[in-house]
Parts: C-alpha cells; structure tokens; sequence
C-alpha cells in the first residue's frame, strides 16, 4: 500500500507547505502590536476575529499556519484533507484582500499596486482546489 499523497502532488503540496510553515513559524514571535494589526485585518473578513486578545490571535494564527504547512508536508495526509485544509485557509486570505480598503481597483477585484502582496494567495486556492478535485477524481476511478 502506497502513501496518501501521489507524487503528482507533491511539488504543489512543498511549495504551499514550506511556504506556510515558515510564515506560522515567522509570527511566533509577534509582539502585541504586530499581533493587534494581523487582527485588525483578519476582522475585516472574519469580524468575531475583534473580540478576541491580539496575542490570542497571534498564537492562534502562527499554531494555525504552522499545522497546515506541516500537514501539507507530511506524506502521510491525505491530499484529499491537505486541500481541503489549504483552500479553507486560503479562501479566507483571499476574503480579507477582497475586504480590505485600498486593496483592490474599482471593479472589487484586481489589485492595486498596495494589493498584490495580498492578492498573491489565490494560488493557494487554486493548490488547494486542485489537491481536492484530483483526490475525488482518483476515487471514482
């Protein structure tokens, strides 16, 4: 028996995991103030994120990110969940560019200049769907 993940997907699943492993790992070090302003902008998409402490939210993001990219690492997750786990993560990065002012243009979604670092994280999406869809269409072969 073979592991969970194809090879196929693993260059999406390192590149995707490294990425958001060393992102969880970067934060857990925030101070209260770096902490506060990750909230601030996870409240625009996610606004019961604002009733939480800043560092409750640091710690909770940084665990969050690094679980996923861990998970994304680890041959022995299924892709299935992997993607599944990245697209929820990365659909909701997604919302908070698509919700934060001066992010995007006129029509709502093309970045500004100030957007793209934000904007970046739809490929993360599309990781994340891939890694799904793949998983379901192996199964009903």
């Amino acid at each position: 028996m073979g592991l969970p993940m194809k090879l196929r997907h693993m260059p999406p699943r390192l590149a995707a995991g490294a990425f958001i492993l060393s992102s969880g790992l970067d934060k857990r070090g925030l101070d209260e103030e770096q902490a506060a302003g990750l909230q601030e902008m996870g409240a625009r998409a996610f606004p019961m994120l604002k009733d939480m402490s800043a560092k409750d939210f640091g710690k909770l993001l940084s665990t969050a990110e690094i679980s996923l990219g861990v998970a994304l690492l680890s041959p022995f997750v299924p892709s299935l969940a992997a993607g599944l786990g990245l697209t929820a993560f990365s659909s909701g990065l997604v919302r908070m560019y698509l919700r934060t002012p001066g992010a995007t243009r006129e029509d709502g979604i093309r970045p500004t200049p100030d957007g793209i670092a934000m904007s970046k994280d739809i490929w993360l999406v599309g990781i994340g769907l891939g890694l799904v869809l793949d998983s379901l269409g192996s199964r009903k072969r």
